[in-house]
């Protein structure tokens, strides 16, 4: 067993296109666990396995591997950087100890950048910065620490000064030996050799050094006091401030090299085992009882712990079902019995495997602080707790974003509606921001995920890898309902047909909630009108109502029900007789609350040169959008706005043919909005056409 110290659980995350994977494949060669190295833009790359990622030159699920520096054991994970799949970001993170933030050294910070630094904040993720890229032409490494800076709030702390730039970009001066490292032109990462720092740089590495000593002896109140008498600190005393530091997210080391010619990779290595954190030095995870409240308790990252252990990632491939997890605590063996806090149910581990991208390599045991997949576990998914059954406890779980977008599919043969049933199971396991419904009107198969690229891939998998065909519908926007004034009412539930009948009177008042409350519930009755066993029934019959809006059919949001008075009867009242009274309380009142329908409304990335910006301006504002920044970069301009999804239906295309192909967007959700009131018409008209043609076909 590796003991704890030498444990490094790292992700790698970034932009589209910044470099990860390829970040990753140098990694993996350096590190001896490749020996041919592949490309992304070629579609070869080790960590891009699936065919759609080798197609399409992007990561889209995250991928696992294991390796080895310096006598240090690495646990890598290549996170996707296209912001549909930020939930594997998102689901990476949460299980990680630190990372590594990639940016391209000319198109710098970038929109998911922002998104991925937010998750990494809020996942509390100590890490390293490598800005990649310096062979390209544009490239400027201090241009891009000044956006770190000023865009992402973070302080970076540059470890290394590039030698040259541009096409000329041969190499890095490490600040704290003050050792330059030149790599020749022949692409392979050992073809290095040390030199002193070149003449024309001395000053400018003595500055950045100078700096760097400073920000490092703020971490250690003795050695600040050293170095201000005049005292340098050795190198081994700087290393264990900065990793003070690094741990604590006071600063982020940066790196920066061209990880597609292999130069400059063995320092962000050395950084990783330097200074990011061992599974034991990070915030222990906080345990939590089933309603989701802290108990006080941590799992300490210890094998002498009872096993904690956070399901992350669900995959399925030929040879079964693969369930990933991280192991907070505790050690886990092959036979051993283990406890699904969520489920209730135990299960018997039968295999645990090491995961090389898509090879396994097979194992008998795991401890605190290794990642690993079990295969064949049945009833375990994303974001459940495993742990020891004589010690029962659950880890703080994962927190899913609502899809935005929907499409409806069916199979082209009729036969294949059961090999699809069985397909998109599977998938929904993988991915939890992927759901699936059945529309009772029509009968057709729901599909709703984060975005158009995200239903596209979902399609081409159930095409390739199940061997599905089927017809898709338009993309459909996840509206929703709510309500704009409160309304008190009553309603009476009776019906006697022989033997005992049903009888429920419910007072009640409902009204518009704050924005984002989802629904809530609360009884004011006093003097046992409505006796207290039938308030969660209540409770339920509005719960389930709320699925379907009376406007148009859509789920309603943000309202609440207070329930005040009503009245039962001794033989006739029963929890039933009151869920029915509040299922149709809901369908009488709701419509006397003023119903508004709401859209999803995006935030909106766009980058386009210069020259185009009038014209994408003018675009976004007749999609209704609205602009709230405009941002100028070396390479063009950002424009943010928030966009309604509905109007951002084929947008790539658009923006393409508006920028002679050099636009780029990104868009993620970001709120819901009154429906202007022609739009809301039109969506009410259609589903009571849908519907009434539905009820013919009846």
């Amino acid at each position: 067993m590796t003991y704890l110290s030498k444990y490094r659980n790292i992700g790698i995350f970034a932009h589209v296109d910044a470099g990860k994977t390829t970040t990753t494949e140098r990694i993996l060669k350096l590190t001896g666990k490749i020996h041919k190295l592949g490309e992304t833009h070629d579609g070869s790359s080790t960590m891009d396995f699936m065919e759609q990622e080798a197609e399409r030159g992007i990561t889209i699920q995250s991928a696992a591997t294991s390796c080895f520096w310096n006598d240090h054991r690495l646990n890598v994970i290549d996170t996707p950087g296209h912001v549909d799949f930020t939930i594997e970001v998102y689901r990476s993170l949460k299980v990680l100890d630190g990372g590594i933030g990639v940016f391209c050294g000319t198109s710098g910070v970038e929109p998911q950048s922002e998104t991925n630094w937010r998750y990494a904040n809020d996942s509390e993720v100590a890490r390293l910065i490598f800005i990649n890229k310096l062979d390209r032409i544009g490239s400027n490494f201090f241009r891009v620490l000044d956006q770190i800076r000023n865009i992402l709030g973070a302080k970076p702390l540059p470890m290394v000064l590039p030698i040259g730039s541009e096409d000329q970009f041969k190499g890095v001066v490490e600040l704290l030996t003050r050792k330059a490292w030149i790599w020749d032109d022949s692409g392979q990462p050992e073809a290095y050799h040390l030199e002193d720092v070149p003449e024309d740089m001395k000053e400018l590495v003595e500055k950045y050094r100078a700096e760097l000593i400073e920000t490092a002896v703020e971490q250690d109140d003795e050695v600040m006091e050293a170095y201000l008498e005049g005292k340098e600190p050795d190198i081994a005393t700087l290393k264990r401030c900065i990793r003070k530091g690094t741990i604590a997210m006071d600063f982020f080391p940066a790196y920066c090299g061209s990880a597609f010619k292999n130069k400059g990779m063995q320092l962000v290595l050395n950084g990783v085992v330097e200074f990011l954190p061992a599974p034991d030095e990070v915030k222990p995870q906080p345990e939590v009882d089933l309603e989701g409240n802290e108990t006080g308790k941590f799992a300490i990252v210890t094998p002498d712990a009872p096993l904690r252990a956070l399901a992350f990632k669900i995959m399925d491939d030929q040879y079964g079902a693969l369930t990933f997890i991280r192991v907070y605590s505790g050690k886990l063996a092959k036979g051993d019995t283990i406890l699904n806090t969520f489920t209730s149910k135990t299960e018997r581990i039968g295999r645990i495997v090491e995961m090389s991208a898509d090879d396994r390599i097979e194992r008998d045991s795991a401890q605190a602080g290794d990642i690993v997949a079990l295969v064949g576990m049945k009833n375990v998914q994303t974001g459940h707790t495993l742990c020891d059954p004589k010690d029962p406890a659950t880890l703080e779980p994962m927190v899913f974003p609502d899809p935005v977008i929907s499409i409806a599919v069916s199979p082209k043969d009729k036969g294949a509606s059961e090999k699809l049933g069985e397909a998109i199971a599977k998938m929904v396991r993988e991915d939890p921001s992927f759901y699936v419904e059945t529309d009772t009107e029509t009968g057709e198969t729901i599909l709703k995920g984060m975005g158009e690229l995200h239903l596209d891939i979902k399609v081409d998998i159930l095409k390739r890898t199940y061997k599905v065909e089927v017809e898709v519908g338009a993309p459909q926007v996840a509206y929703r309902e709510t309500i704009t004034k409160a309304t008190t009412d009553s309603y009476t539930h009776k019906k006697q047909s022989g033997g005992s009948g049903q009888y429920a009177k419910i007072d009640y008042t409902i009204e518009p909630g704050e924005m984002g409350t989802g629904f809530s519930f609360e009884s004011k009755v006093v003097g046992g009108n409505v006796p207290r066993e039938y308030w969660p029934a209540v409770e339920k019959g509005f719960k389930l109502s709320k699925e379907k809006g009376t406007l148009a059919g859509y789920p309603m949001m943000d309202f609440k029900v207070t329930l005040l008075d009503g009245g039962f009867h001794a033989v006739d009242s029963s929890s039933i007789a009151f869920e029915i009274a509040a299922k149709s309380a809901y369908r009488q009142t709701i419509p006397k609350c003023a119903p508004q329908l709401m859209e999803p409304i995006m935030k909106v990335d766009v980058f386009t040169p210069e020259a185009h910006v009038g014209d994408v301006i003018g675009d976004l504002n007749r999609r209704r959008g609205m602009i709230k920044a405009q941002d100028n970069t070396p390479t063009g301009v950002r424009v943010k706005a928030d966009a309604p999804l509905s109007e951002m239906f084929g947008y790539i295309g658009d923006l393409r043919t508006m920028t002679s192909g050099r636009g780029q967007f990104s868009m993620e959700f970001s709120h819901y909005s009154p429906c202007p009131r022609n739009i809301s018409e039109a969506i009410i008209a259609k589903a009571a056409a849908a519907k009434a043609a539905a009820d013919a076909a009846r």
